[in-house]
């Protein structure tokens, strides 16, 4: 997103010299983190590849190299597999650790570290597929938009939320509506260079994606920094 190895044997996907033990989520049998990962990738790619409905579990497991049925052990049904990849990626790319309290880190420099990771994932072609496909017609009408809002974009806005909150007791922000504020920072992050995207057009080609973030990071600060913070 595979031979049957015990779970206490089985290694990540990422790195297969790392060994991974194995952990209950749910009732019955642990559960094999290795073949979890596996099959997360192989979803990402179908998904990505053959839209939604193109993608079948036949062949999500056949690229994962496990049965259907270890897919449907771990996963339930296609809608949870499908929320679970997009969870999985937003971790990867926006992990928690951006939002934690350093109180020792300039707030300028966390907010540029997270406008980065922000716009590089959203650009990402894989992204931007998974952007197009929630918009036809046959999805646009179903749960999985609103089932993709909360695993991905509602938990990093939440992240970033309770970060400018410390933020703001620490005297550094001055901020009426937090949850305001964290939807306008990712808005304005996006701006038209990931709508062109979207729509094919590709970015401009003098399009600077380095200013583009610093100027978002900078206006974001203007409108929000106490003033020792400007």
């Amino acid at each position: 997103m595979i031979s049957d190895r015990k779970p206490e044997q089985a290694t990540t996907a990422a790195d297969p010299s790392v060994r991974t033990d194995a952990r209950s989520v749910g009732p019955g049998r642990p559960k094999d983190l290795g073949k979890r990962a596996a099959i997360l990738d192989a979803a990402r790619r179908m998904f990505t590849t053959n839209g939604f409905d193109g993608a079948s579990m036949d062949q999500i497991a056949a690229a994962a190299g496990v049965s259907k049925l270890t897919v449907y052990s771990h996963f339930g049904d296609k809608e949870t597999l499908y929320v679970s990849v997009v969870k999985s990626y937003c971790e990867q790319q926006l992990p928690s650790t951006l939002f934690e309290a350093e109180p020792q880190l300039p707030l300028r420099e966390r907010l540029m570290a997270i406008a980065q990771a922000f716009y590089s994932m959203i650009s990402n072609p894989e992204a931007i597929a998974g952007h197009r496909m929630l918009c036809t017609p046959q999805l646009a009408d179903s749960s999985l938009p609103q089932l993709f809002w909360e695993a991905g974009p509602k938990r990093v806005q939440d992240e970033f939320a309770a970060l400018l909150e410390r933020r703001i007791a620490s005297g550094e922000l001055d901020i009426p509506d937090v949850e305001r504020a964290a939807s306008q920072f990712f808005c304005l992050l996006k701006g038209e260079a990931h709508a062109r995207l979207v729509f094919g057009c590709g970015a401009a080609c003098d399009f600077d994606v380095d200013a583009h973030v610093a100027a978002t990071v900078e206006l974001f600060l203007r409108a929000y920094a106490t003033g020792r913070q400007r």
